[in-house]
């Protein structure tokens, strides 16, 4: 069942991908969807039997891979609690964002191919979280980088998706580059990339040290922190983070699949995965505590003055990635993945929500030309109403369980790193807040402002046809700047008229609405129905070793004060307050913000200005240095080799034409200028 499980998005993917247009566009979809509602069937009956049911973890080998000395690697399939719960968010998610398609890419000419990238994905995937070695991890890791890069510049002939795209790429090669060498490290000291040998004995190599520079370093210290260099690339933490707004650049199913609910949670699985030794460095959980504190900070900052309706979600997952981590740096790892459960029903329902939105309005991303939209798409609104609620915690939602359990989990550890995360997690719950109904209320509510968009003008006029945008065949997703130089937004009001232009939005397919259903049902209930589970006192019974459990952490979290378990729910309302006194009362609140604070807007809408950092410190140099060596490559290497030698022979063919004129006479004067060369040479050599 596990390989059916696995390897059906394979098969899927290669049918879909190889048969492409003359297998057709039916076909595709239908391969690939099929495919990946039988994986997800299967995940859950995984789930239940080995989670829920409290089932015997097991390891089930496919195949000998590499036997070189003390390297022993085979293709085996790790099947425990947290692979059960990671199957089920990765194929219900897929399967849902495939059905969701089949409306949202009915025009684009390049359906197989886009199908093909999903299920690839998927498999690579669930390669990752089923894998019983680091180096089998790597291979997942890997693949979904690349059909990351694939999806997110699916519309090649766009600059901007190409530029995306690649970033992407390159920014995952630096964290790559990190987990690489933890790997290397790891097999070092443990003579083996084996998981379960390595964190059962992870614990004996606590306090071991080795002399670098002269200097002792704790092993398990260095280990865990390059190991998680990856898990900030993949999982897009602070210093690493700049690809993931970037990559709304792809289809709105794209973000939904890879940048909400899978691929970014990639990183949080590996530290989860690894608690074991993890726990061995109170140095490593400092600073994966640190890390993920601030990455929630700055994503939410820069969520409140985004304009584009996608890269507002985009950077709300960034800060909850952050979240995760900072529960994971807390020991609560129960709890980082119960909001890694959680947050794969609300925020792939805010993202298909909006890629609603967006195909009601004609591909309009920008939410100034929104406006009044309740009325016209009464189900978008409802389901991303729920999304927002559970996203911001309000009381029983699926994020009110998981959020407010990672703020108990930091406030109990009692260590200064997690008052610190506390009190930043609580601040940034007051900012999700704030930018999340300030979404939905500059979606939904106010009067409507949609005459203000050129793409929505085309459809008031009748030309809906795939040739009225410029940038793909079926719409202008990711308009923004891919390289992170975004215009300063003026604010809401600036530069957008009201009116409808003559336009009227309408719902989306019920291949479409389908999907948010059924999320919209995972955001209300997934927390009710599994936080006895995934954090209860029987939790230790569920994760049975598959992820370190802190019994006097939970114990710790039952009694913390009553003003901790309120803060999470304070800071709903206040935010809530906030964004509908500027947005649906005082209108000109926003504009006067913008005019009294123009450094700190400017700085958040540069986003902390970490694009032109880097623009400045690597970009630059790194172009600069290839101009050179190609400079050196034209005007050396090809002007003295290949480039010369071809002129030599172009001159000589010139010269060597005009002996061949073709005339009698032409070549008797050559033979007599021959022979006489020749008597010359010879005949004076004779008499000598």
């Amino acid at each position: 069942m596990i390989q059916l499980l696995v390897f059906l998005p394979l098969v899927a993917a290669l049918i879909a991908g190889l048969g492409n247009r003359m297998l057709g566009d039916i076909a595709a979809k239908a391969v690939t969807t099929l495919a990946l509602f039988v994986s997800a069937a299967l995940a859950w009956v995984v789930f239940v039997s080995t989670g829920l049911g409290h089932g015997a973890a097991y390891t089930l080998p496919v195949l000998d891979w590499i036997d070189s000395g003390d390297l022993h690697i085979a293709w085996a399939f790790k099947v425990d609690a947290l692979t059960s719960v990671m199957l089920v968010v990765i194929t219900s998610v897929s399967a849902l964002v495939h059905l969701y398609s089949w409306g949202y890419m009915a025009e684009d000419p390049d359906q197989p191919r886009f199908f093909a990238y999903l299920s690839l994905f998927t498999f690579a995937m669930l390669m990752l979280v089923t894998a019983d070695n680091l180096v089998q991890m790597f291979f997942g890791w890997e693949g979904v980088g690349l059909a990351s890069y694939l999806l997110i510049g699916f519309w090649y002939y766009k600059p901007s998706a190409n530029a995306a795209a690649i970033k992407a790429f390159v920014v995952n090669r630096v964290g790559d580059f990190g987990f690489s060498l933890g790997i290397f490290g790891t097999f070092l000291v443990f003579h083996t990339v084996k998981l379960d040998t390595i964190l059962g004995n992870a614990h004996a190599m606590q306090g071991a040290t080795f002399h670098f520079l002269g200097a002792p370093v704790d092993v398990m210290t260095c280990l865990c922190l390059l190991l998680f260099v990856g898990a900030m690339g993949k999982s897009a933490q602070l210093g690493l983070h700049t690809w993931l707004p970037d990559a709304m650049e792809g289809p709105t199913p794209v973000s939904a699949l890879i940048h909400a609910a899978t691929m970014v949670t990639a990183g949080v699985f590996m530290v989860c995965r690894l608690s074991p030794m993890f726990e061995t460095s109170a140095a490593a959980l400092t600073v994966v505590t640190y890390v993920g504190a601030a990455t929630a900070l700055f994503a939410a900052t820069v969520a409140c003055v985004q304009t584009d309706i996608k890269r507002v979600i985009a950077y709300s997952t960034c800060s909850q990635l952050g979240y995760m981590f900072f529960a994971a740096g807390s020991g609560a790892y129960g709890a980082a993945m119960f909001h890694l459960f959680t947050h794969a029903f609300f925020k792939a329902l805010l993202f298909l929500g909006a890629g609603a939105v967006i195909h009601s309005m004609h591909h309009e991303q920008d939410m100034r030309f929104y406006g009044g939209l309740r009325k016209n798409l009464p189900l978008t609104f409802a389901a991303m109403t729920i999304g927002t609620l559970s996203l911001t915690g309000f009381f029983f939602t699926s994020g009110y369980y998981s959020k407010d359990a990672i703020l108990e989990a930091a406030c109990a550890r009692g260590t200064e790193a997690g008052y610190v995360a506390f009190v930043v997690g609580a601040f940034v719950a007051f900012l999700t807040s704030f930018y999340s109904w300030r979404l939905a209320f500059l979606t939904f509510f106010g009067a409507p402002r949609w005459a203000g968009s050129e793409h929505i003008q085309h459809a008031a006029h009748g030309d809906d046809s795939p040739e009225a945008d410029a940038a793909h065949p079926g719409g202008t997703e990711g308009t923004n700047d891919a390289v992170g130089q975004e215009h300063d937004h003026a604010p809401v009001q600036a530069q957008a008229p009201t009116g409808t232009g003559g336009y009227h939005p309408h719902e989306s397919p019920w291949t479409m609405l389908l999907p948010l259903g059924v999320l919209s049902v995972g955001a209300l209930f997934a927390g009710f129905v599994f936080h006895g589970v995934f954090l209860g006192p029987d939790a230790d019974t569920f994760w049975r070793g598959s992820a370190f459990v802190h019994r006097d952490l939970a114990e710790a979290m039952e009694r913390v004060p009553a003003w901790v378990v309120w803060t999470p729910g304070v800071a709903f309302f206040l935010g809530l307050f906030l964004a509908a006194q500027n947005y649906l009362r005082d209108l000109e609140a926003p504009q006067r913000f913008t005019e009294g604070f123009r450094g700190l807007y400017t700085f958040l809408v540069h986003k902390w200005y970490f694009d032109e950092l880097y623009g400045l410190l690597f970009v630059r140099g790194a172009f600069a240095f290839g101009r050179l060596f190609w400079a050196t490559d034209r005007n050396v290497i090809d002007r003295f080799g290949p480039d010369g030698v071809t002129a030599v022979v172009g001159e000589s063919a010139v010269l060597a034409k005009r002996f061949q004129s073709g005339y009698l006479y032409t070549y008797a004067l050559m033979m007599l200028v021959g022979v006489a060369a020749a008597a010359t040479w010879f005949v004076p050599r004779m008499f000598q």
